[in-house]
This record gives C-alpha cells, sequence and structure tokens, in this order.
C-alpha cells in the first residue's frame, strides 16, 4: 500500500526541481510492526520541525510518500519502486536490514540517497552503493562488544548464542562471539535458525544441552516463543542469564512471553542503540504524537531526515546527486549545532557545520554511517517492567 502523509504539498517530484521530497519504505505490518509507529511518527515530527524553520531551500518540504515494508522482501521492493515511481530524493527505511537489502541496489542504483535509523547488520559498511547509502544507526560491530561486556560483568562464563539467520542476526553474533572470546568466555553453542520456522522448540532445545551459564538470543518477534521454550526449558532468566539485543527491546515483550506473567521475565538484560536520551525530543515527539508508546530508533530517524535536509541546504540543491556530496561533512568538523534551524543559520552565514543529531554525535566515517555508538543497556525489573540500566559508548576502529 502506497499512501501520502505529511505536511502540505505533492507527492510528485523531480530531482532539482527546488523542493526535497522524502519518501519511506517502514513496518506498517508484519513483526517489526510495532518499530512502524515511532520511526513513521518521528520522520514526520522531522518534516514539521524542518518547515517550522522555513523549509529547505525556501520552501516547504512536501507530503512524505510513504510505503510498506511488511517484514517480506518482496513486498519492500515492490513498495521501493512505488517510492520511486514518485520522485523522490531520498528514502528513510527500512527498519530491517534484510528488507534494506532488498532494495537498496534499486534506490542507490537510482542516484537516489536512501538513510536508515535502524539497519545495524554490518553488511552495510562496505556494500557497493555508489555512496547513496546511509544510516545514523551505529553498526552492530560497535554494538556486539558492548553486549559481550554486559554478559561477561555479570561473571557468565559458558555462553550460548542463538541468532536469526540472516544478515542481522549473523552480524551480530558473530561481533558478541569474537569479544566474548576474547574476554575469556566459553561460547558454548553460535547457531542461526530459520526466522520463519512455526516452532522453536529446537533452538531452546540446542541451548538447553549446551550447559551454559548464559544465552544471547538475538531475534525479533519470534524470540518471544524461543524465551517461551527455554522457560519452559527451566533456562529462563530466574535459572541462567538471558540477554537479547535491539530486536526484542519491548515494552511488550514480557507479556508476550508470559502472558499475564510478565515477572517471568525478570533480570533478562539486553542492548539496543540508546533511544531516549535526550529528554526534550522525547518530551517534543510525545507532544506531537501523544499515542506513541515505542521510542526505539525514533531519534536515528530523525537524524536521517535533518541531516538530509542540511546536505540539501548546503548543497543548495535537492538533487540527490549534489547534495549526497554533503551528507558526511555536515556531521563534524565544523560549528556545533543541534536543530535545522541552528544549523540552517550557520550554513546561511557561510559557516562549516557539525550537525548534532538527537540520537547523539553522528560524527559520520567515509561510508557514511557513526563514528562512534552509545549503547543502551536495558533490563526486566521485578514486574517485567523495561528499564534503562545504563549507557555506554563504543569507537568505531580507524
Amino acid at each position: 500500500m502506497i499512501a501520502v502523509c505529511g505536511t502540505t504539498g505533492t507527492a510528485q517530484a523531480e530531482p532539482g526541481d527546488g523542493e526535497l521530497q522524502f519518501g519511506y519504505v517502514l513496518p506498517e505490518t508484519g513483526q517489526l510492526a510495532y518499530l512502524g509507529p515511532p520511526q513513521i511518527e518521528s520522520l514526520k515530527f522531522a518534516i514539521q520541525k524542518i518547515n517550522d524553520a522555513g523549509g529547505v531551500l525556501g520552501k516547504p518540504v512536501p507530503t512524505v510518500v510513504s510505503s510498506d515494508e511488511a517484514g517480506q522482501e518482496a513486498v519492500a521492493a515492490q513498495s521501493a519502486d512505488r517510492v520511486l515511481a514518485a520522485g523522490v530524493d531520498a528514502i528513510v527505511g527500512a527498519a530491517a536490514s534484510g528488507m534494506s537489502l532488498a532494495f537498496i541496489d534499486r534506490v542507490t542504483g537510482a542516484g537516489v540517497v536512501q538513510c536508515s535509523g535502524s539497519n545495524t547488520a554490518p553488511t552495510f559498511t562496505d556494500y557497493e552503493d555508489d555512496g547513496f547509502y546511509f544510516r545514523t544507526v551505529p553498526s552492530d560491530a560497535l554494538q556486539g562488544p558492548i553486549l559481550a561486556d554486559v554478559v561477561r560483568d555479570d561473571g557468565h562464563d559458558r555462553v550460548a548464542l542463538v541468532a536469526r539467520a540472516d544478515d542481522y542476526g549473523r552480524g551480530l553474533m558473530e561481533a558478541t562471539r569474537k569479544t566474548l572470546e576474547e574476554r575469556g568466555a566459553t561460547v558454548t553453542l553460535a547457531e542461526t535458525y530459520d526466522p520463519k520456522a512455526t516452532n522453536f522448540d529446537q533452538v531452546a532445545q540446542q541451548i538447553e544441552n549446551s550447559r551454559p551459564d548464559a544465552a544471547v538470543v538475538i531475534a525479533f518477534e519470534e524470540g518471544a516463543q524461543i524465551l517461551q521454550g527455554m522457560i519452559e526449558s527451566g533456562i529462563g532468566p530466574d535459572q541462567i542469564g538471558v540477554y537479547g539485543a535491539d530486536g526484542l527491546r519491548s515494552e511488550e515483550l514480557p507479556s508476550l512471553v508470559a502472558p499475564g506473567q510478565p515477572e517471568r521475565l525478570s533480570g533478562m538484560k539486553g542492548t539496543a542503540p540508546a533511544s531516549a536520551e535526550n529528554d526534550q525530543y522525547v518530551k517534543d515527539l510525545k507532544e506531537f504524537a501523544p499515542k506513541l508508546k515505542e521510542l526505539q530508533f525514533a531519534p536515528q530517524v530523525f537524524d536521517c531526515v535533518t541531516t538530509i535536509a542540511l546536505a540539501a541546504e548546503k548543497a543548495e540543491s535537492d538533487d540527490p546527486g549534489d547534495y549526497v556530496k554533503e551528507m558526511n561533512g555536515i556531521t563534524k568538523d565544523g560549528e556545533k549545532c543541534n536543530s535545522f534551524a541552528a544549523c540552517k543559520e550557520l550554513l546561511a552565514d557561510g559557516r562549516d557545520i557539525d550537525y548534532e543529531g538527537v540520537s547523539g554525535p553522528l560524527n559520520f566515517t567515509d561510508k557514511g554511517e557513526p563514528g562512534q555508538a552509545t549503547i543502551e543497556v536495558y533490563g526486566y525489573d521485578d514486574e517485567g517492567r523495561l528499564q534503562t540500566l545504563r549507557t555506554e559508548t563504543s569507537q568505531a576502529e580507524e
């Protein structure tokens, strides 16, 4: 399904016509549908803030062309085709790394900028994208070591790892496994599973058979079934250390795993790119979208939109072939500014800027991704409520 939503304007645009047209391919349905509202609402909020500051190149940013990634590669690719056909200058999305990989060649091959606020698979760092793909979320090459450190700091020596058999799962599992072994842990199991399976009892059984004192589950929604199987097998959070990552970070997870007994997930921990560090942004977003519950990856999507808009201002062009050259530079080595309005004013004065995102410093590398990561360590308390325990910083290797 394709639709138009946002502020004023039309969905039809041509590159270089002076009007910066956004489109998105984000999860409105499918297993990651819970990640759709925070990303979509944050995108709309970013556009509102841009238009409140006079728009881009003297014109309001028009309504965003929207389409559903749906958790299916074929649907995501078709959605991207339809959004591209509307003449957009940039596409935000997809949410899932696998969905982005289903259409990245279509977008970047058309000379259109793609920016994701939640693609964490290491695959994208060296992907051949002609310089048109960006992400404001750090690679799992930065998250994995912190996840491993959390497990080791809790005193666990024998660790089982299970992950989705996709780029996200394999990438994060490998980064976590490497650091665990470097820190002296024994990895008792490192296996991927088919996320489209209908039964995950075998995954829980593999974990149990490896006799770990901790288990890391790298999953999306299907992880609830794996956790159910672990609890039924006597290897839940009250028996061993149980850890997840960003794909399982959800306030709803305890009720999905143990309906009516959310406390069964008490003690589980995990890591995810930090999403709630900026109190003012969170307050403003919730005023903009009062019904919003989940915030994961919302700041990163806001930063995708703002960075693209600032790049267009710097290039004095909405043509992706022009403004793409400014994307990396405006996130570092200039005068710091933390809003579109403030940065736009500096650009108008002819100054170089360093856009400090609402998700934290971006400092894009030459690969078009953050040079450092602020990672949240989350946990579920005695009543199964999601809490932020602390944040950690991870730096990309030069």
